[in-house]
């Protein structure tokens, strides 16, 4: 969101004079429309909120704005003063959120959003089209509890919680409901730096038109594109889920058409990483599809060895065309199931055979395949960019793998996702580390060694973190908090293994066998966004200008410089913490009013 956009100011459309009011009837008549509106049926509410005195509420359409980092829920009046207006401060190339609500104590059919131009002084204009405004759908939730553990549904509490952004270009909403509807602002790279203002007309059929004026200053500072940030983003994916839910043949045409939009969706995100998965069930079967093996591994009749790479190549190829390409990591030397499955051509069937670090087995079954697939990844020209990784391996394990790597094959990155305090035995070995938020942050001496080689250390969170996180009853702010704490602990990114490992209904449940609700994923089928999604971009590129502007600062060497690198230092210390603000609300708007402040400094 916009640095100043969580400041909701108190004038309305007609204060700005004759030519405003001009200007806003004119954008704010309504169009007579007939559109069918495309949805899908939300789950039920398990607690509704029948107490709640709808018949208090005015007939018709009623709407506001709203903050960002609220949840509305959907039969609940939601708590506003009525405002009809919004203001925010943006860097060019930057993407901003803004989130308004409706309610209705009425049935209220063929609700519409559209933007006008955004139109600056002098006759600047950037199109309607960088403005988009999105419904919010409702999914079940659950509670933290426990965190890790297996769940019975019956056994914890059930809520109703907004988070997917629908596409639908109209809404029909019940009566006696609620409906949030996100906005957000692509800022152009190449905007001319003004005030500029648009209107967002809300009509519905039979209903009053509502208007908003929408006020954007943006900066002279220019934020670079997703595949140029330096903040290393490592959301696991899963392209079999992709499959499942749309009931398609894996790898086959029509499913990688439904890859496309998904995956681009994480590319303008800033993913670093493509997830790569070379032997069947590396996390054996945590998740509700398990990864297969994008690597057919085949015992010949004469007991050699030949290994098919091509989904491997065309997965690779296919996020890279997107432009995610700086790291492979390949899951994984050490599976959770400890065994390697292949087809053995003299029984015509699939063997598994166990395989542990430091066995004879291990050994047999990975030396031939590391050296056709080394062999493989030079021909392709991305052996310097491919880690073998794993997820929270034993020490003794890892010990015995780096091991047999040194000298086996050498020329191959390691990446750990490490919650044993791993790194520590082996400083000089793991290419691509993330460390475990709930164990505590690297020391600053380790932190700092691995920069100086060049290194990858980011952190990460899983269901053991009740804050900060993602799941689907999360505070909004603590997804936007992540990439704050990033920045202030000195992390390069941050690791999530749940980018779309979709449980079996998500866009109505998000509940799972294992571990708290949205545990497992940030983003919906076909290609929907979410509250999370949008709050966790938004703290990457608050990461990336915090970046840009220490760098500057550094690097000018004047005192007014050195004074607003430690006004920014300051800053970040209050966000370098474990536990949960007394108000991360009130934390997170103070840090963007100082960002704000030193962004308009040179």
């Amino acid at each position: 969101m916009g640095i100043v956009s969580l400041y909701f100011k108190k004038r309305w459309v007609f204060m700005g004079g004759l030519l405003l009011i001009l200007g806003a009837l004119s954008v704010c008549s309504p169009d007579p429309f007939s559109k069918a509106c495309q949805s899908y049926e939300e789950a039920a509410d398990p607690s509704p909120g029948l107490s709640t005195p709808w018949n208090e509420v005015e007939s018709g359409l009623q709407a506001s704005m709203g903050s960002v980092d609220r949840h509305y829920f959907k039969h609940s009046i939601p708590q506003v003063t009525p405002q009809h207006t919004w203001e925010g401060t943006v860097w060019r190339g930057e993407t901003v959120s803004a989130q308004l609500v409706l309610w209705s104590r009425e049935d209220v059919s063929n609700i519409t959003c559209e933007f006008s131009d955004f139109i600056g002084e002098h006759g600047k204009k950037i199109p309607s089209q960088i403005a988009q405004a999105r419904f919010v759908r409702y999914v079940l939730t659950d509670e933290f509890a426990e965190g890790c553990s297996h769940r019975n549904p019956e056994d914890y509490a059930c809520y109703l919680y907004p988070d997917v952004l629908d596409d639908a270009e109209c809404f029909h909403m019940h009566g006696k409901t609620t409906r949030p509807v996100w906005v957000t602002i692509q800022v152009p790279a190449d905007t001319e730096p003004a005030q500029y203002t648009s209107f967002l007309t809300v009509s519905a059929e039979g209903e009053p038109v509502h208007c908003f004026e929408f006020s954007l200053e943006v900066l002279p500072r220019h934020l670079p594109p997703p595949s140029e940030w330096e903040f290393h983003l490592d959301l696991w994916q899963n392209p079999y889920a992709v499959a499942r839910w749309h009931g398609l043949k894996p790898w086959s045409k029509a499913h990688w058409k439904k890859l496309r939009p998904l995956m681009n969706m994480l590319a303008q995100a800033g993913q670093k990483v493509i997830t790569v998965s070379v032997n069947e069930k590396p996390w054996a079967a945590q998740t509700y599809d398990p990864f297969e093996s994008m690597v057919e591994w085949r015992k010949k009749t004469d007991g050699t060895w030949a290994y098919d790479y091509r989904i491997f190549d065309q997965w690779v190829e296919f996020m890279m065309d997107l432009g995610i390409r700086d790291q492979i990591n390949c899951y994984s030397l050490i599976p959770w199931t400890q065994e390697l499955v292949y087809f053995d051509e003299n029984t015509g069937q699939r063997q598994s055979v166990e395989i542990r670090p430091g066995s004879s087995e291990f050994a047999r079954m990975w030396t031939p395949f590391l050296k056709d697939f080394s062999a493989h990844l030079k021909e392709k020209g991305w052996l310097d960019i491919t880690n073998f990784a794993m997820d929270e391996r034993a020490p003794e394990d890892m010990k015995n793998m780096l091991d047999y790597m040194n000298e086996v094959a050498p020329g191959f990155g390691i990446a750990l996702a490490d919650n044993h305090d791993s790194y520590k035995l082996f400083p000089d070995c793991i290419k691509d580390l993330s460390v475990s938020h709930s164990k505590g942050q690297i020391d600053r001496e380790d932190l700092n060694y691995r920069k100086s080689k060049g290194f990858v250390t980011t952190f990460y969170v899983c269901c053991g973190d009740e804050f900060p996180n993602t799941f689907t009853f999360s505070d909004p702010a603590e997804a936007a908090f992540l990439g704050w704490y990033a920045a202030a602990a000195g992390f390069d990114g941050l690791l999530r293994w749940s980018y779309c490992s979709w449980v079996k209904d998500p866009l109505r449940d998000s509940r799972f066998i294992t571990w708290p609700a949205g545990d497992t994923f940030i983003v919906y089928p076909e290609a929907r966004s979410s509250i999370r999604f949008e709050r966790l971009k938004e703290g990457i590129q608050d990461a990336e200008k915090i970046r840009i502007l220490c760098r500057e600062f550094e690097q000018s060497g004047t005192e007014k410089s050195r004074q607003n690198l430690l006004q920014l230092h300051a800053v970040l210390a209050e966000f370098d913490t474990f536990e949960r603000p007394e108000n991360l609300i009130a934390l997170l708007q103070k840090g963007k009013i100082e960002l704000e402040d030193l962004s308009r400094k040179k």
